[in-house]
């Protein structure tokens, strides 16, 4: 068993689908129109793994999603977590980008975190394994 794919909620799946490609420099793996409406089968990968996992950039329509996403950036709680080779390289890449960052990055021993606004009513947390 592994892990094919894994979703981020997102309010636009087009300003999504900019922000995870143009920003955080993900590659559009899959996008496939569903039911006719606005609805797409979308997903990202990593270009350094091209055949790994899958991230769904899922729309956030149901009713429970929306204060679920909104209680979880109250509380400061990242949805998801990138791992990155080195936290404070990528921190300055993606503020110079423009990107909100609700935690500068932090050393917690054995894990270099922090964690920024995807735009698209997430916080995500980018990740260093330093042991």
């Amino acid at each position: 068993m592994r892990i094919h794919l894994s979703s981020v909620l997102v309010d636009d799946q087009e300003k999504a689908l900019r922000f995870y490609t143009q920003t955080l420099g993900f590659q559009k793996k899959r996008d496939i129109p569903l039911g006719g409406g606005e609805c797409r089968w979308l997903t990202v990968v990593s270009p350094e793994n091209p055949e790994g996992v899958e991230l769904v950039l899922e729309p956030d329509g149901h009713p429970a999603v929306k204060p679920f996403k909104a209680a979880l950036v109250e509380d400061g709680i990242p949805w998801t977590s990138f791992a990155v080779g080195d936290v404070a390289a990528e921190h300055k890449r993606l503020v110079s980008l423009g990107v909100r960052f609700t935690q500068p990055p932090t050393d917690f021993g054995a894990v270099i975190t922090a964690v920024f606004d995807d735009t698209c009513g997430n916080l995500i947390q980018i990740a260093q394994e330093t042991r």
